[in-house]
């Protein structure tokens, strides 16, 4: 076994986000249940780690962006230390490379990922579900990126119904300048969910149909692209921008603020990615598994 353990940790995309109110949720720990359809793309985080002489300590490194002190690594580290009984001290050594703050999940994925090497480099053997245990102490969406890429999510994130991943589809992704705070996102909802609603969502046993047909078809909505492009018209530009290169479909991920188009050959996909590239931050990837 090497001294030095790597992992890729990858981004996610929401392709449907079905965000229910606290009243149709029915939960007294704060959260709210949603329905979503989650797909692992080929945009990476890399973590490294290695064992110390400090017991009890978690050491991070992190390369291309500022982490508060706590944070979905040492919220990993401290539930596997209280799994597994491991005292040992690790350095990890994290390079940044999904935005944050966009929808993206590279907060969770480093978590899952983190969990991943931890188990190797202490050969500890955690079952699957000791794992998803741990992942749902850590944060909502940390348990789907121990599935193998692409799944229905149910519950409040935890609940991982695995479906074969499309291989026929490529993503292009553009950065709006906004921020976006999962907390903020929710306020913007939660006061939105006062007002009449008339947007139709897909019942949750139609949404493996869904992604499996024609994206010409898909009736996926995401719960936060309405109230987000409200606060902030940029999200709305970029919406524009790529549904303008030919998308097929398109619409934001997660909480914002990245968006998506999702496109049906490489060659489109090129092409709209050097379309936008000179007046957006974007991005062109593909589906993926969830590590390498």
């Amino acid at each position: 076994m090497p001294n030095n353990l790597r992992i890729r940790a990858p981004a996610k995309l929401n392709l449907h986000l079905r965000v229910f109110s606290p009243a149709e949720s029915g939960r007294k720990d704060g959260y709210h249940n949603i329905e979503s359809v989650l797909q692992a793309v080929d945009l990476y985080d890399e973590l490294t780690v290695r064992k110390t002489a400090e017991n009890g300590t978690c050491r991070l490194e992190v390369n291309g962006m500022e982490l508060p002190a706590r944070n979905t690594l040492t919220a990993a580290y401290t539930e596997f230390c209280n799994l597994t009984g491991v005292s040992e001290g690790v350095h990890l050594v994290l390079t940044k490379r999904i935005p944050a703050g966009a929808g993206l999940g590279g907060g969770s994925s480093d978590a899952a990922a983190f969990l991943t090497l931890l188990d190797k480099l202490f050969h500890t053997e955690l079952t699957l579900k000791q794992r998803l245990y741990a992942a749902s102490r850590i944060g909502s969406d940390v348990a789907f990126f121990l599935s193998h890429g692409c799944a229905v999510v149910t519950g409040r994130g935890e609940l991982i119904r695995e479906i074969e991943a499309r291989t026929d589809i490529f993503f292009v992704l553009v950065q709006p300048d906004v921020h976006s705070s999962t907390k903020e996102a929710y306020a913007l909802l939660d006061e939105r969910m006062n007002r009449p609603q008339t947007k139709l969502f897909p019942p949750e046993a139609d949404l493996e149909n869904i992604y499996r047909g024609p994206v010409c078809n898909w009736a996926f909505v995401n719960s936060f692209t309405e109230p987000l492009t409200e606060s902030y018209p940029v999200i709305g530009r970029a919406l524009d921008a790529v549904k303008a290169c030919g998308a097929v479909f398109a619409d934001m991920t997660g909480a914002g603020s990245m968006v998506y188009g999702v496109f049906s050959s490489e060659a489109e996909a090129k092409n709209a990615y050097t379309q936008l590239c000179g007046a957006w931050r974007t991005f062109l990837v593909r589906p993926c598994t969830a590590f390498a």
